[in-house]
C-alpha cells in the first residue's frame, strides 16, 4: 500500500469520528507488514478525558487482534486542519512504547498537505521502561 493509499484511508477512517464537542474529526489508519490494515477514529466524550484518539484506537484495535509492535508498518493521521495533523501528547507516549521507531508515521491534513516523521522526532525524550528501572 503506497503511503497516499494509507492517507486515504485515514481519511476514510475519519468519517466515523464521534466528536460533537470539538467538532474536530480525525482519522487514523494503521498498516501492517502483512498488509492488514486497522482503522481508527476520535471519540469524544462530555468527560473529556473519557475520550480516545484516532491513533490509539487504530493501534489498540490491532493489539486486540493479535497484532505485535514488530507488525507495524506505517501510520496515517488526518484532519481538516491548517497544518498536517499532530499526535497529541498522549498519543505520542503511546506510539513511543507501541510503535516501531524506525517505521514512518505520516501526518496529513484534508489540503492535501503531508510531513513524514518518526515516533523519536515527536517526542524526542520518552518516558519508557528504563525510566521504570525495568
Amino acid at each position: 500500500m503506497t503511503k497516499e493509499e494509507l492517507i486515504q484511508k485515514a481519511i476514510e477512517a475519519r468519517t466515523l469520528s464521534y466528536s460533537p464537542y470539538s467538532h474536530f474529526a480525525v482519522g487514523a489508519a494503521l498498516l501492517c507488514k502483512d498488509g492488514s490494515l486497522y482503522l481508527g477514529a476520535n471519540v469524544e466524550n462530555s468527560s473529556y478525558p473519557l475520550s480516545m484518539c484516532a491513533e490509539r484506537n487504530a493501534l489498540y484495535h490491532a493489539l486486540m487482534e493479535g497484532k505485535k509492535k514488530e507488525d507495524f508498518e506505517a501510520l496515517a493521521i488526518v484532519a481538516d486542519s491548517d497544518q498536517p495533523c499532530s499526535p497529541c501528547g498522549a498519543c505520542r507516549q503511546v506510539l513511543s512504547e507501541l510503535f516501531p521507531a524506525n517505521k514512518p508515521i505520516y501526518l496529513a491534513n484534508l489540503n492535501g498537505d503531508q510531513k513524514i516523521t518518526h515516533i523519536h522526532e515527536l517526542l524526542p525524550f520518552a518516558f519508557d521502561k528504563e525510566d521504570l528501572g525495568l
